[in-house]
């Protein structure tokens, strides 16, 4: 029997275990060491542009850590983009904050520039007061449309905290997601374009907002001979064993995004002709996605089949698909959080499918996937 594909899982370069390995022989086995500062320095020179970077525990964590570097607390609002995964906006509930959700426009399916001017405005005409940050997520690894975004943001005089969770390799005019706003949020979860087993980064300005970072996510100890704490911190650092495994898979990350561009042309050849489904491709020249997961959305009145079909036809060839993500301001738990909808995210959901597109994925795969759905 035919071993099952999956949307995209981790595949290991074969150096993490000598960084590993270093880490049990040295006895550095806790949440910080050589490799969690080796680590950092590959990912800094990764990003560019001057950035520094904090590896924690989880991109959900670094997401946290910049709404408690920002000062957010109660009473205040965060922007965010409807269109996306729970971590992105759970850590603005953490702070005792309230979300506040904005639709996207329908080429990158990521915030709507405009929607969001209109809902910055409106806030503060309900409010006095303006959000105190804005959440664009670059969705599946689609650049959004930053320049826009950090322009409405700049003469509004908010912060943008960028969630590139997904889009580790993708670029917008040749710059780094992740780069554009005040900070950058990074992920390594098990089915991201390199993994840690779980893990994340936090993309910080300089050197003086590392160090408070640092100082946030090992629990806000201060510089004394015994523990004193004058604020309250988190146990968010990255392991160094965890660090270990990234520094591996630095040596495979432009060979991942290549591989996942690759597959995301097979499967713009393979559909190309079928009436009904639509590959999600940059809308840009300037918009270089790494396409972490392709996606299609499915035309029932053109194919006869809704994406859910094709998803049950799929899963019994032993082949994971998945819907997009259901918007935020459709989920129960935020069913009283101001939202600014245009329609986009929800028609999307209702007839997108994520495809397998990991670096496990072959060619013979993708075949098989795009028969299966011209089969349907």
């Amino acid at each position: 029997m035919a071993e099952r594909v999956y949307l995209c899982l981790a595949h290991m370069s074969g150096n993490e275990m000598k960084y590993i390995q270093e880490a049990f022989d040295t006895n550095w086995v806790v949440p910080l060491g050589p490799n969690v500062n080796a680590f950092e320095e590959d990912l800094e020179r990764f990003t560019g542009e001057n950035k520094k970077v904090v590896a924690l525990s989880a991109g959900t964590a670094a997401v946290h850590l910049a709404m408690v570097w920002l000062g957010i607390q109660p009473g205040d609002e965060v922007i965010c983009q409807s269109f996306t995964f729970a971590a992105s906006c759970n850590p603005i509930v953490y702070q005792g904050a309230t979300p506040v959700f904005v639709d996207s426009e329908p080429g990158t399916w990521n915030i709507d520039p405009n929607l969001l001017e209109e809902a910055i405005k409106d806030r503060i005409a309900k409010t006095g007061k303006k959000p105190k940050a804005i959440v664009p997520v670059y969705l599946y690894g689609m650049p959004a449309y930053i320049d826009e975004i950090m322009d409405v943001a700049n003469r509004y005089e908010i912060p943008v905290i960028e969630d590139a969770a997904e889009a580790l390799g993708s670029r917008y005019r040749g710059k780094v997601c992740g780069t554009f706003g005040l900070m950058g949020i990074m992920s390594f979860n098990g089915n991201k374009m390199i993994t840690t087993s779980g893990g994340g980064a936090l993309i910080c300005p300089d050197e003086e907002v590392k160090r408070k970072i640092m100082f946030y996510a090992t629990q806000a100890r201060e510089p004394m001979p015994y523990y004193l704490h004058k604020e309250i911190g988190y146990n968010y650092r990255m392991s160094n064993i965890c660090a270990g495994i990234g520094r591996g898979q630095m040596t495979v990350l432009e060979d991942h995004i290549r591989h996942h561009q690759r597959i995301a042309r097979l499967y713009a050849e393979g559909f190309k002709d079928v009436d009904g489904i639509d590959l999600h491709l940059a809308p840009e020249e300037y918009m270089e996605a790494n396409y972490w997961l392709n996606t299609i959305t499915v035309d029932p009145a053109k194919t006869g089949r809704d994406y859910d079909a094709i998803r049950i036809a799929l899963d019994e060839a032993g082949i994971e698909s998945r819907p997009l993500w259901k918007p935020m301001h459709t989920q129960p738990v935020y069913k009283d959080a101001p939202a600014y909808i245009n329609g986009v995210s929800e028609a999307m959901f209702k007839k997108g499918l994520c495809l397998p597109s990991g670096p496990c994925v072959t060619d013979e795969d993708v075949n098989k996937i795009i028969r299966i759905v011209k089969g349907c």
